[in-house]
């Protein structure tokens, strides 16, 4: 009997103990959880659902269930089991461990969708951020036939849906050959996150919660900033940046003046699951940076969140991302302008435009494009954070579009910086995803070597519209008037030619018998179009004795200097000589009525002769032209109306430059 007595006392201590084991686990995983420690979270919900396996002999007591009546001594009530199971996958969400998080929606998904009524929509997430788009596609369709609401959720599901419409051709999309993206490499950090890069002439400064052991051990990990070497993908001569800290406070995510004297950065800490950031300021001198100090209430709105702040070229506006009052929903870009003493206007959002219901952040502006690029999760694109640019200025953006793949992935892509030209900021880029790692954000540089760009056109008789081969097509730049390429058309009156990059250009066609034509173009509508097809450049034939109005040559008021804009059109006179080097043209001027008859016709004839002296300079044969003078004798409109007042536009008609062509 004792023995067995002895047995029972044994058996029960042991449940007992067990118990409480399992009860402790619970316990710090809600705390944890309670506080955005995801890590930890994971590390004792895994312990207390391995400890208490429903079955088991320790799985028998419930520690957080009432025993009996309550007493001052009365332990918490915890999570149920469930909660437990839904709060790991949670967690293994939060810390972008998605592999690990499937396995554990995988079971939420089955709990009473009343009480878990968001774990359908996250395991469809975890299933698009692990690529398993036929899966996701099923699950977010499964989640919107029984969610019962009509709130974010429901859309945001709609959108992922989309999202995975356009994931799929991306990953399908030509030209994906023209990227190149891999981690940075050399001394960048192999733990902890690596974001928010930087470059400033030659240095680089990121954002890291790399480990440093010379602090306390809760703060070993606190996000700080951090300046290195950077040159061809690769980090070397690390530090850290000599910014004064603070104790439990995380900072980060800088933006540097011009001329590298004032730098903006973000504080913030977070508890219980709460994040609480400002934006910093802080000067620097011979001694170093001085103590941040914070922005004033207009940008840190108390009990808000503002961060990420970026200094607009010229050092004159703030752009950052709040959750103040004012925003469309979670995080806005928004914009302040700054003093000479540096204090903020009152913030400006910056529109439905460019913020969502959702999140933006992490703005930066490309200056030689002129684009805003952004994060954003609350527009169609590969899901999570994806990368989106805006062109213009303060006050007015365009339409944002998705930079697509592979600058985005299906996880989060977030924080900027481009060294590319004008007419390819991905030519150069630092950004930071976490597409690769296994928790956090870490750097990539990618370059995009732009493909040629084609232009074609065709050439044809203006009358008949028949193609007319063996025509000359010279490509001029139209911004400095010098000759890139000249073709001949085939047998159906077709050009082409491939440049590095669009550009304001003019083609002038020429052929025998006919009179020259010209065309300017720039550049498709679609920014990412890697052809352009003209529209015809038709040619009329040549007719003896008839007089052509040469349009836009430009004259000085009375005087008889030609304007440099008048060469592109005198250009055209050329490639009709150099496509009939036999014909003699006359070249006329005309005045209007105004002034005397002895004065306009000595202008008129100065013109006629500037024009041939242009044509004369360009290689033209003086002996084919003839300059002449008409004054006001041959006008095309009435000088006067028949009241005998002055008709202005009639003058401006009679005022012109003709060629006729005197013998072919």
């Amino acid at each position: 009997m004792k023995k067995t007595l002895l047995s029972l006392i044994v058996v029960f201590s042991f449940l007992f103990v067990n118990a409480q084991v399992v009860y402790d686990y619970l316990k710090a995983a809600d705390n944890y959880y309670k506080n955005g420690d995801y890590y930890s979270a994971a590390e004792y919900y895994e312990k207390y659902l391995a400890k208490g396996k429903p079955g088991s002999a320790r799985a028998g007591f419930s520690p957080y269930s009432a025993q009996g009546g309550k007493s001052k001594n009365a332990k918490a009530v915890l999570s149920s089991r469930e909660q437990a199971i839904y709060n790991l996958a949670e967690s293994y969400r939060q810390l972008h461990l998605h592999a690990k998080a499937e396995l554990i929606y995988v079971q939420a998904v089955k709990f009473d969708k009343a009480q878990f009524p968001l774990a359908g929509y996250w395991y469809a997430t975890t299933l698009r951020a692990l690529e398993k788009y036929t899966e996701a596609k099923a699950a977010f369709t499964v989640y919107l036939n029984e969610y019962p609401k009509t709130d974010k959720y429901a859309n945001d599901a709609k959108r992922e849906l989309a999202n995975l419409d356009f994931i799929q051709s991306q990953l399908n999309k030509k030209g994906l050959d023209m990227y190149t993206v891999a981690k940075t490499g050399g001394e960048v950090p192999d733990s902890g996150a690596v974001y928010a890069p930087v470059l400033f002439n030659d240095m680089l400064y990121f954002t890291s919660t790399r480990a440093n052991n010379a602090v306390p051990r809760l703060q070993v990990h606190n996000n700080r900033v951090y300046q290195a070497s950077y040159k061809d993908g690769m980090v070397n001569n690390v530090s850290q940046t000599a910014l004064p800290e603070i104790k439990d406070i995380h900072q980060g995510v800088i933006s540097l003046s011009p001329d590298g004297n004032t730098l903006f950065l973000t504080r913030w800490t977070t508890a219980k699951g709460k994040k609480n950031a400002s934006i910093y300021t802080s000067k620097k001198s011979v001694a170093g940076w001085a103590d941040p100090l914070p922005l004033p209430a207009v940008v840190n709105v108390p009990g808000y969140n503002s961060q990420q702040a970026y200094l607009m070229p010229g050092g004159k506006q703030l752009v950052f991302s709040s959750d103040q009052p004012g925003s469309y929903g979670g995080y806005d870009l928004w914009s302040t302008d700054l003093d000479a003493n540096g204090n903020p206007s009152q913030p400006v959002n910056l529109g439905n435009l460019i913020n969502t219901v959702n999140d933006e952040q992490a703005p930066f502006y490309h200056a030689l494009s002129g684009k805003l690029v952004f994060s954003s999760n609350g527009r169609v694109g590969m899901g999570g954070y994806d990368f989106y640019y805006s062109k213009g200025k303060s006050g007015s953006w365009s339409e944002p579009k998705n930079f697509g793949y592979p600058v985005n992935s299906v996880k989060d892509d977030i924080y900027f910086t481009s060294r590319g030209k004008a007419n390819n900021i991905l030519e150069d880029v630092l950004f930071s995803s976490d597409r690769n790692a296994v928790c956090c954000l870490e750097l990539f540089s990618l370059k995009m070597k732009q493909p040629l760009k084609l232009i074609s056109g065709q050439v044809v008789i203006c009358e008949t519209k028949t193609p007319l081969g063996g025509a000359t097509v010279k490509i001029v730049d139209a911004v400095n008037n010098t000759t890139i390429i000249s073709k001949l058309t085939d047998a159906d009156g077709r050009y082409s030619f491939t440049l590095d990059e669009f550009q304001p250009l003019q083609a002038l066609a020429s052929a025998a018998g006919y009179n020259s034509a010209s065309l300017n173009f720039n550049s498709p509508d679609d920014e990412g179009a890697i052809s352009l097809a003209n529209p015809e450049l038709c040619l009329v034939p040549i007719e003896i004795e008839k007089p052509v109005v040469v349009n836009n040559v430009y004259y000085d008021f009375s005087k008889s200097a030609l304007k440099d804009e008048s060469f592109a059109e005198l250009d055209k006179l050329v490639t009709m000589f150099e496509a009939n080097p036999g014909i003699v043209v006359e070249i006329s001027a005309h005045t209007d009525s105004k002034g005397s008859d002895e004065f306009n016709q000595k202008l008129s004839l100065a013109r006629a002769q500037s024009v041939v002296d242009y044509l004369v300079s360009k290689g033209i044969d003086k002996s084919k032209l003839k300059p002449t003078g008409y004054a006001a004798t041959q006008p095309i409109a009435p000088n006067k109306n028949d009241d005998g007042t002055d008709n202005p536009e009639g003058r401006q008609l009679n005022r012109r430059t003709e060629f006729k062509v005197l013998k072919n």
